[in-house]
Parts: C-alpha cells; sequence; structure tokens
C-alpha cells in the first residue's frame, strides 16, 4: 500500500531520530553493563585477589580516586561545613576523616608494592597521587573537621580521651610522614602517640572512651595498633606498654567467647555489647602484630563463630549465631545486615583475613566485592560510591575498599588459599552481561527496523517514479 507524502516526511523525519535513540541505548548497555562485565571478569581473573599481591583493581581504583581527593578535600576544608555538622551524625563527622585515613595508609601500602618491584602502575604512587597526599593530610588536620570532638570535649579535645580521633590523627600523620619524609608532621605526630599512649597505660583498665559514656574497645584495639605503626616513623619504642595494653581486653573484659567486646562502660566495666562482626574484622588487622602469640587462636574463635557459607554468599556474620539480633537489618556501623551476613563485617573482613593470611576467606570475600563494585569505566566504583555519604563522604567506600584490598600478611604467617566463588558472583556477571546483552540487542533491533527502512524505501521510489527518475 503506498504511503501518502505527509506519511512519508514523517518516516523520514523519524529515522534520524530513532537511530539516535539506538546509539544512546547501546552506550548505556556498553558503558553500564558490558565494559563493567569485561572489567569484573578480568578481575575476577587476577591471582592477587586469592593469593598475597596487589590486586590490578587497587592501583585502578588508586589512580582514579587520586584525581578526584585533592579537589574534594580542598573544596570542603573551603566551604567550613565541617563547622557546622551535626553533632551524632555519624557519617557527616566521622566519614570525611576516615576517606582521608584510608587513602593514605592504602597510598603507602602501594607506594611499598611499587619499591618492592610491583610496576603495575609505571609511575610511582607519590608522584601521580603527590596532591592527593597533601590534601588528605590538610583535611585531617583542617580546624573545622574537628569541630564535633571539640564539642564533645572541650578545647583540651587532643589530649582527653576521645581515642578514636586521635587515632585516626596518628594513623594519617604516620602514612603521610612516611609518604613524603618531609617531617612537617612529625611534632603533631609525636605528641599525639606519647601523651596517648600515657592516657592509655595511666587508665584503670587500658580503657578510653571515644565519646563521653561511650567507650569501643574495638577502637582502643585499632588506635594501640596505629600508635605501634608510628614508632617505625619516630624512632620510638613503645613494645612495653604493648605488651601491658593486652589487659584491657583480656579475662573478664573479654566477651564469652573470648573476644573483643564491641561497647564496655568505663563506669562499671560492664559490656554493653559482645563482638560483632564489623568490629572483629576489624582489630583482626593488628591482633597479630600486637600480640602474635594469642592472635591465631583469637581469630580461630572469630572465624568459628561468625563465618558462614550460605551458597548464594559467603562472608562474616554481624551478630554471633543465637544472638537476639535480627538477621536482616541495616545500622551505621553495620550497614545493611543480609540473612545474617554484615556488609561492614565482611569488608572489613578482607583487610582482617589478607593480614592474617586467611586467603581462602578473603579471596572469596574479595571476589564478591569485586562482583558487586559495579566499576565503571572511569574509574568510579558505583555501588561503593552510592552507599557512600554523597555530599560529606562521596569516595569513604572506594578509599576503605582500596585499603582493605592493599593489605598484605603479616611475617611469618602461614598463607592459606583455596578460595572459591558463591553464587552472587555468578548473579553479579549474569546480570551485567545479561542485561547489558538485552540492552544492545533491543538497540540493534530499534536501529534497523525494517519496516521503517521499507516504508522509507517505498516512498522514495515512488517520488522518484513520478519525477520520471526511474522507469
Amino acid at each position: 500500500m503506498a504511503l501518502s507524502h505527509s506519511s512519508r516526511l514523517r518516516f523520514a523525519a523519524a529515522a534520524p531520530t530513532r537511530f539516535l535513540s539506538a546509539l544512546s541505548l547501546a552506550a548505556l548497555a556498553l558503558y553500564f553493563f558490558l565494559l563493567p562485565g569485561f572489567t569484573v571478569a578480568s578481575d575476577l581473573a587476577d591471582p592477587a585477589l586469592s593469593h598475597p599481591g596487589t590486586p590490578r583493581v587497587a592501583w585502578r581504583t588508586h589512580r582514579a580516586l587520586s584525581s578526584r581527593l585533592a579537589p574534594w578535600a580542598r573544596e570542603r576544608i573551603a566551604s567550613r561545613r565541617a563547622a557546622q555538622a551535626p553533632l551524632h551524625d555519624v557519617p557527616t563527622t566521622e566519614w570525611p576523616m576516615f576517606t582521608a585515613v584510608f587513602y593514605l595508609m592504602a597510598t603507602e601500602s602501594l607506594e611499598t608494592s611499587w619499591e618492592e618491584g610491583d610496576r603495575t602502575s609505571s609511575e610511582r604512587p607519590t608522584e601521580y597521587a603527590a596532591d592527593a597526599i597533601h590534601a588528605a593530610k590538610e583535611l585531617i588536620l583542617d580546624p573545622s573537621h574537628h569541630t564535633w570532638v571539640r564539642t564533645h570535649w572541650g578545647d583540651d579535645y587532643l589530649h582527653r580521651e576521645n581515642v578514636f580521633f586521635r587515632a585516626l590523627i596518628v594513623a594519617g600523620l604516620t602514612s603521610y610522614e612516611q609518604l613524603t619524609h618531609d617531617g612537617t608532621s612529625l611534632p603533631m605526630l609525636r605528641d599525639q602517640v606519647e601523651t596517648l599512649v600515657s592516657d592509655l597505660d595511666h587508665s584503670e583498665r587500658g580503657l578510653l572512651n571515644d565519646y563521653p559514656g561511650e567507650c569501643y574497645p574495638i577502637d582502643v584495639v585499632a588506635a594501640v595498633g596505629f600508635l605501634q605503626r608510628a614508632d617505625a616513623v619516630l624512632g620510638t619504642d613503645h613494645r612495653a606498654f604493648f605488651a601491658r595494653e593486652r589487659r584491657a581486653f583480656a579475662g573478664d573484659l573479654a566477651d564469652p567467647l573470648g573476644l573483643v567486646p564491641y561497647r564496655v562502660s568505663t563506669a562499671t566495666y560492664e559490656q554493653e555489647q559482645p563482638s560483632r562482626g564489623v568490629g572483629n574484622s576489624w582489630v583482626a588487622v593488628f591482633l597479630g602484630d600486637l600480640w602474635p602469640a594469642e592472635s591465631s587462636d583469637l581469630y580461630a574463635r572469630y572465624d568459628s563463630a561468625f563465618w558462614q557459607d550460605h551458597g548464594w554468599a559467603a562472608g562474616f556474620r554481624e551478630w554471633a549465631p543465637g544472638s537476639r539480633e535480627p538477621e536482616w537489618m541495616s545500622e551505621v556501623d553495620a550497614g545493611p545486615v543480609l540473612d545474617g551476613f554484615g556488609t561492614a563485617a565482611s569488608a572489613f573482613g578482607i583487610a582482617g583475613a589478607r593480614r592474617n593470611g586467611r586467603f581462602d576467606e578473603a579471596g572469596t570475600l574479595s571476589a564478591e566485592m569485586v562482583a558487586l563494585s559495579w566499576p565503571l569505566p572511569t574509574g568510579t566504583l558505583l555501588t561503593p560510591r552510592s552507599v557512600s555519604h554523597a555530599t560529606d563522604a562521596p569516595y569513604l567506600g572506594e578509599a576503605g575498599l582500596l585499603y582493605f584490598l592493599t593489605i598484605e600478611p603479616r611475617a611469618g604467617v602461614s598463607v592459606v588459599t583455596g578460595s572459591h566463588w558463591p553464587g552472587l558472583v555468578y548473579g553479579a556477571l549474569a546480570f551485567y552481561f545479561g542485561v547489558g546483552g538485552l540492552l544492545l540487542w533491543l538497540a540493534v533491533r530499534w536501529a534497523s527496523a525494517r519496516k521503517l527502512k521499507l516504508a522509507v524505501g517505498a516512498g522514495s521510489r515512488a517520488d522518484a517514479r513520478s519525477e520520471g527518475v526511474v522507469a
């Protein structure tokens, strides 16, 4: 059936629009699904995910993050938004500091890998990331980012309790000095190390509060671990203190499983929360270096009570089996808890397992993390970015995972391999390639709509015949 002249014009006008729409759909399929799928498949094949070494995804993520962190940190400092942060809003107060500290510690690990011969990056981290390194330190020391702890503790907040914040200062400045060796941070670092060691050592049971009335022993363990790292920079020796500090997590101060409790009252020394997955995974990074004779037993206790494999996923629980806590929930410290799995516990568990040589678990957790990370061609990890605080700490997720993946086994620890891919890894691959393939197929069909071609072609031939061009 012949088309009217006006119909032919509408078809002809619609053809470019239809083609551009199909092209956009194909670009969407490639950018958000197919290219990420190929990246994930390549990363999953990296031996450094399930064995000692620095995974390629860590190098790639660090390069991308380094170009973004300095502008973010300096804009945030200049805006002074941190000075107006709500006092008890954890993402607004803690997460920007954590971002800078995680980034610096990860950069230190990558610099060490580069110096030991890993040339995944042709340029050493301290060269291409120099601006980000300095910006991270500037954020850590920025007075507006200290407003919330100054409000909690008063003007002597750097010399009174405040364990979590002071530990972050020590960790960040230690890595900064290791990376730059410029000496500018040594006076403050030395002051923080000596005063925090003294405060903990002279406390009744080796514990101090993070915030008024809130003591988290897991943060004390991390603080002592950071103090130990600082000794190497300052040339100090606090080994006697580290040995004595074991008192804060032993005997009646240990939880019923013999592990570090999550929260304790410093007024009565009664446990307010037993050990939890996110806390155990975090302290596992430090226990072996601080108390090597006991660390294997402590990790084994944690592993026995908290590791679970349900086929579709494997990882660390947030709560020990039999607790009255829900198997499905979400909170600011734990993140989402799904079927008992703690997302934060499993993310931090990558670092804890790697440090203790448990690559059977670290490899499994890393495979899940890589599969779910949704890496975009720009280097952004879309899933960690989406669960970070978009306004105040958009890069926390990526900085944290970067740090976890750059942890190496401590010297002398036995390395256990034999990781596997749970079902969600295969499901993620099916998602990338399935959705991407479907969108690409639709784009091709849309662009090659035969009825449109035939209609336009028929109309063109009819016009030609009417003008005598075609016999």
